[in-house]
């Protein structure tokens, strides 16, 4: 059974790998990861809140007086709030890379056009065999347009692009107005890979105390057809491979994205429930499943449902909510 894949240029065994999560901030369970088969090691991302807050307290410390610290770093999160700040993430990043035989792809996160970008050297000089981009951003400024968030975003990644050798993917959420024409966009822009998708966290409210609560939810199998819809969709009309996260827990769930188009297969929440050891099982029943449809690779399977493959390519489009709306009947009580 031949399970090789291809993402962002580098040979895989196979796609399944771990998403960017607190997983890989222990050594041992990176081992673990590493020993129960998992592809790839991506790295939890490094913010670009934690390198500016850091370039802001070295300018001060040097070229400012200390009682300036407190207001000028006021509006920068608690470093104690991360697990590793920027020059512990590289050190990590270099023990990760010693630890495994296998690729590790770190991980920038931020908005804007800056000096953080320049972490990315310096991650490539750690080790990082690939670096996933992750633009989480979300845009409450009214004055603020798409088109200049989707632009800021081709600029980051050309920027990127200039800094390093090493492939880029990109993670994006959903919620843009044209999701395709903004993967093209990034596709002819360079993008070595597109990650689909992020998370956002929703907050809470809590009346009593009069303050935004934050809960951590992690996902569930319903989460992932917005995925597939898009993958499919996407399939075949890039040159960037693609990459599933979010609602992948189990075997049927993987077969479905790669069917849609899938070169990579990411897992946080299944991995953070059922232990790093996971990923051997969710593998195992994957090649269960091919051999029991008559499936030798997964080649044969990649996107032999994406839109332009599926029988019935409506169903990723307008008729799809034309024909489930249509198609619902209610109960009937006696």
């Amino acid at each position: 059974m031949d399970l090789s894949t291809t993402y962002l240029g580098l040979k895989l065994p196979h796609p399944f790998m771990p998403g960017a999560s607190p997983l890989v901030d222990d050594l041992d369970v990176v081992k673990r990861l590493e020993d129960a088969g998992a592809a790839a090691i991506v790295m939890h991302s490094l913010f670009e809140e934690q390198i500016a807050r850091e370039q802001v307290a070295s300018f001060l410390h040097t070229e400012m007086h200390g009682e300036s610290y407190a207001e000028a770093l006021y509006y920068f999160p608690n470093p104690d709030r991360f697990a590793l700040g920027p020059e512990e993430y590289l050190r990590h990043l270099a023990r990760v890379k010693a630890t495994v035989h296998v690729p590790v792809i770190a991980s920038l996160n931020g908005t804007t056009l800056g000096g953080w970008l320049d972490y990315a050297r310096s991650m490539e000089q750690a080790g990082a065999d690939a670096l996933e981009l992750n633009v989480y951003s979300l845009p409450t400024d009214p004055q603020v347009s798409g088109q200049e968030l989707e632009d800021r975003t081709v600029e980051m990644l050309r920027a990127l692009k200039q800094k390093i050798r090493i492939p880029v993917a990109v993670k994006l959420s959903p919620f843009y107005t044209a999701p395709a024409h903004f993967a093209r966009r990034l596709d002819e822009a360079g993008a070595d890979g597109l990650v689909l998708f992020n998370r956002f966290y929703q907050p809470d409210i809590d009346p009593e105390n009069l303050e935004a609560s934050r809960h951590l939810t992690l996902s569930s199998p319903a989460e992932l057809p917005l995925r597939l819809r898009w993958l499919a969709i996407l399939s075949g009309r890039l040159k960037a491979s693609l990459a599933v996260t979010g609602g992948v827990h189990g075997a049927v769930d993987a077969v479905k994205a790669i069917m849609a188009g899938a070169h990579a297969v990411q897992m946080v929440s299944a991995l953070l429930r059922g232990g790093p050891e996971y990923i051997r099982r969710v593998r195992e029943e994957t090649v269960g499943w091919m051999q029991d449809h008559e499936y030798e690779s997964l080649d044969q399977m990649r996107g032999s449902m994406s839109l332009h493959s599926c029988p019935d390519p409506g169903v990723y489009e307008r008729a799809n909510y034309m024909l489930m709306l249509q198609g619902w009947k209610a109960e009937v009580r006696d």
